[in-house]
């Protein structure tokens, strides 16, 4: 039997955090042996916040060597850039015509704009499920791995899917989402890992930045456990031999985090030595996005040909 498809793309937005790693990263070096899979920069996307060509271009060009330093396998995963395959604005065109401005506005990222008095909200913003929801649909997925804070989007291509199918004839597979139980991380302050709290621990931090971050992580003196640290522990060791660890060390803040410095150096040196690799031979890398590019394309290709045929254009 083949293997059912998995698609997940990423925005092109900065450096990534150990948060990042194992909330999406990980899981989705881990999905390439069982699923047929495509990962995807989606910098159209991006154009809705970013107004910084060089910026956008270097983002780019840093989330591939990232995902390619974790361990993304070009010969196991199509790794391609949204922008490289037109098919996807092309159909979410199609899509926008099936689709009516009440259902968009329910969507959570226009409400919170809304809700914060923006008024010069753009089109893109609005209509940005239709173009995620063309980025899935375009390849015949079955599973997207996403948070629960994102499962609308899947919902919403479910959605289109449904509507196009039902006008047009049985296009389009209904992608399911896939969620996983992951911890709120917390970042050096005590609240969720994040860049826009500015509380991170990125993820190819050098030694001496690993050691400054660790050591200014925010603890209770009360406790004879540091929490934050237990928290950013647990993602690093077992259960059971971190509890016998700060069972022996209760209330040695100081050896605890020490602890906790040489276990991210242990975790973060490999992919950072890897991810230098890449660094210095930039044009493979984007030789490997270049040749994913057109492998998607390919297949989303076949698709288009299919939808044209069933909308009705295709008159040649």
């Amino acid at each position: 039997m083949s293997k059912k498809v998995l698609l997940s793309g990423i925005q092109p937005s900065g450096k990534p955090h150990i948060g990042n790693y194992f909330g999406l990263m990980k899981r989705i070096v881990e999905y390439q042996d069982e699923y047929t899979t495509y990962f995807f920069i989606a910098d159209y996307h991006a154009l809705t916040t970013y107004k910084n060509r060089e910026a956008l271009q270097q983002n780019i060009i840093d989330i591939v060597i990232d995902y390619l330093a974790i361990g993304l396998d070009p010969e196991k995963s199509i790794i391609f850039k949204q922008s490289d395959v037109s098919e996807h604005t092309e159909l979410a065109w199609i899509f926008d015509t099936v689709t009516t401005m009440s259902y968009l506005e329910r969507a959570h990222a226009y409400k919170a704009a809304v809700a914060t008095g923006d008024k010069e909200i753009t089109v893109g913003l609005f209509n940005y499920p239709l173009l995620m929801a063309a980025d899935i649909l375009l390849y015949d997925t079955a599973i997207v791995p996403t948070g629960q804070d994102q499962k609308q989007h899947v919902e919403i291509a479910r959605d289109t899917a449904e509507k196009f199918n039902n006008k047009f004839g049985e296009t389009f597979t209904l992608p399911e989402p896939k969620i996983a139980d992951i911890p709120v991380i917390p970042g050096m302050d005590g609240r969720k890992m994040s860049k826009s709290y500015g509380n991170t621990i990125p993820l190819f931090a050098e030694y001496d930045e690993i050691k400054k971050l660790v050591m200014g992580i925010v603890t209770d003196s009360s406790g004879d456990i540091p929490e934050n640290v237990y928290a950013i522990h647990q993602l690093l060791r077992p259960e059971a031999e971190l509890k016998t660890i700060y069972e022996e060390k209760k209330g040695k803040y100081k050896e605890l985090k020490e602890l906790l410095i040489e276990d991210l150096e242990k975790f973060i040196a490999p992919i950072r030595d890897r991810r230098k690799v890449f660094e210095k031979d930039v044009k493979k890398a984007l030789k490997i996005l270049e040749e994913g590019g057109k492998k998607a394309k390919k297949v989303a290709e076949a698709k288009m040909k299919e939808v044209r045929q069933k909308i009705g254009v295709d008159v040649y």
